[in-house]
């Protein structure tokens, strides 16, 4: 089991053995699903550069390296731990509706049963161009320009890459909805060949290349105004959607919105070696809050005497599996049917969901036994994300995450931009009761979820414990918990990573009703599965590599102390279900 403040002798293995080593700095790491983007936030590191900058690196990079899960086109949400003020700090980068988005309006179009995947109204003002900016300003180091700063994107994006294999597959996966999407759909394509690029194959994004330079060179005016926003609502409105011009001119002015980070404090009453660890999250319209609630059910189950100490419990037993998915589904109950727009109430709930009188009344229906009914919705999952982690020589550390949604998002591609629109809209509701119903200018309900972990130090301050996040739809908070929980008991930043994983529900709204199935990652016994059938759980065993991004791809940075000298030392790992490393700077 972990130390209040670890050393680096030991660090427990666990049970399942990583394929891959971990990374360990004493200045700055890079932890993100593309090698080449890791590369990227590493050279800004060496030019001066603090964790934010080169977290926009990596950002932009993946931009390039990763179209099928990330771009300029889509949302951005990171935490930002400032070392000098010792505080969690954080960004939310999410688009709003166009102003002319309303019931009335959709139900004019046809819209009645909810906003499609791949419809045009599915489409939201994108929030990663203005999340770069505003990072770099707000949190960078104030020694590069942002010229410098997507630099080695351009180089990526002009010059050429081998595209890797998880990305070439997903990419092939998605060419017929890219082509069928948008006029402009070629863009996307390997050029000279109008077709998805396969693995090891090079590909050039000119036109992207030409939108990072706009960016780089006039800011948040270089996307929100002028030929980008224009070939915005062009392509938009050739295909029936609702933005204007105003609608992205506005998001430069207003641009992102720093907010005070949500938290719970995990163990705090409990007398083992985790006490006082406290998940940071960004609040709602994220998706956070399903983490926090989650370890707070479990804080409870414990405190009522239904449960013992879960690092106690064997890891990826039956007990300790229906005690996750039984917490998990409280904070997706929870979070389906309060989580919005912040400005329209969606942190009205927030402190008493989070209290100790909420959390007890809420689990009083918990049976260690059997699955029991919970109110409200159930979660969903894709792996169309890309979450990275950046660590610097001050202290610093950037959780980041952007994505288009699910794949190349709505697939449409604004004209020599070079890049998707992303598809938040379609998490919007249709129920004018329910406060994530569509409204115009509101931002949708949002699963991407960056997040750190924090301890008290002995002078009583926090200090940073771990910079982390798991991608994938609603997978991410699934995935948090369960890698924050294998890092409790002993496991290294890498082991916890490639521990086997459940994910609960996996049904896309355009392939099928959502339901609560749980799936079960290969690695997890059949014995294990089989009790949790017999508890009334409906159990999917997946096995196959070629199968595991369904589970989500994370990365971990963790600080940790050498147990010598005391020196600062960054401990990493980078998930094998993904293309990526960790790299780290001595």
């Amino acid at each position: 089991m972990a130390s209040p403040h670890p050393s680096l002798n030991p660090f427990g293995m666990g049970p399942f053995h990583s394929r891959r080593s971990t990374v360990m700095g004493t200045r700055g790491v890079v932890a993100s699903s593309q090698p080449l983007a890791s590369s990227a936030g590493i050279s800004i590191l060496e030019q001066g550069g603090n964790a934010a900058d080169a977290a926009v690196a990596v950002a932009a990079a993946l931009n390039v390296t990763e179209p099928c899960s990330t771009g300029i086109g889509g949302d951005a949400f990171c935490l930002f731990w400032d070392a000098e003020k010792r505080q969690v700090r954080g960004l939310n980068a999410s688009g709003r509706s166009p102003a002319a988005m309303s019931l009335d309006s959709l139900k004019k179009a046809g819209v009645t049963d909810g906003i499609g995947l791949q419809s045009v109204h599915s489409v939201t003002v994108p929030g990663a161009a203005a999340s770069w900016v505003d990072t770099v300003e707000k949190f960078g180091s104030g020694k590069l320009t942002l010229e410098e700063i997507l630099a080695p994107a351009i180089r990526l994006a002009d010059g050429g890459y081998p595209v890797h294999e998880i990305t070439s597959k997903a990419w092939v996966a998605s060419e017929a909805k890219i082509k069928a999407a948008s006029p402009n759909g070629d863009e996307m394509m390997l050029p000279g060949s109008k077709r998805a690029p396969k693995q090891g194959e090079i590909m050039r994004m000119p036109n992207l290349a030409r939108t990072f330079r706009e960016v780089a060179i006039k800011g948040k005016d270089g996307y929100y105004k002028g030929r980008i926003a224009q070939a915005i609502v062009d392509v938009l409105k050739q295909k029936g959607g609702l933005m204007e011009l105003e609608d992205l001119a506005k998001h430069a002015e207003v641009g992102s919105e720093e907010i005070t980070p949500i938290s719970y404090e995990y163990g705090a009453s409990s007398p083992n070696a985790h006490d006082g660890v406290t998940l940071h999250e960004c609040p709602p319209n994220g998706q956070g809050l399903v983490a926090l609630v989650g370890l707070g059910v479990i804080d409870s189950l414990r405190r009522q005497g239904k449960i013992g100490d879960v690092a106690k419990m064997e890891h990826n037993s039956a007990e300790y599996l229906h005690t996750l998915i039984e917490a998990l589904r409280f904070g997706f109950a929870d979070a389906h049917q309060w989580v919005c727009d912040p400005a329209h109430g969606g942190l009205d709930r927030v402190e008493s969901m989070l209290s100790d009188k909420y959390l007890d009344e809420q689990s009083k229906i918990f049976d260690p036994k059997k699955l029991v009914h919970i109110a409200h919705g159930n979660p969903e999952s894709s792996s169309n994300t890309v979450y990275f982690s950046v660590t610097d020589g001050q202290g610093n550390a950037c959780s980041f995450i952007m994505s288009n949604y699910t794949g190349f998002g709505s697939c449409i591609v604004p004209k020599d931009c070079g890049f998707t629109l992303q598809n938040r809209g379609s998490d919007f509701k249709m129920d004018p009761a329910h406060p994530n119903c569509v409204a115009p200018s509101k931002r949708p309900y949002h699963t991407i979820i960056p997040a750190m972990a924090t301890r008290r130090a002995e002078d009583g301050k926090p200090e940073l414990f771990l910079s982390f996040g798991v991608m994938g739809g609603f997978m991410q908070p699934q995935g948090q918990i369960q890698v924050l929980l294998n890092i409790l008991r002993g496991h290294t930043p890498q082991a916890a990573l490639d521990a086997p994983r459940f994910c609960i529900g996996t049904g896309m709204r355009d392939k099928g009703p959502i339901d609560s199935t749980v799936y079960l990652e290969e690695g997890i016994a059949d014995s294990v599965a089989e009790e949790l059938r017999q508890k009334g759980h409906t159990i999917v065993q997946v096995h196959g590599w070629d199968k595991r991004d369904q589970f989500g791809r994370g990365q971990v940075i963790m600080r940790a102390n050498d147990a010598g000298s005391g020196r600062k030392v960054w401990v990493a790992g980078s998930d094998p279900r993904g293309d990526g490393n960790a790299i780290a700077q001595v």
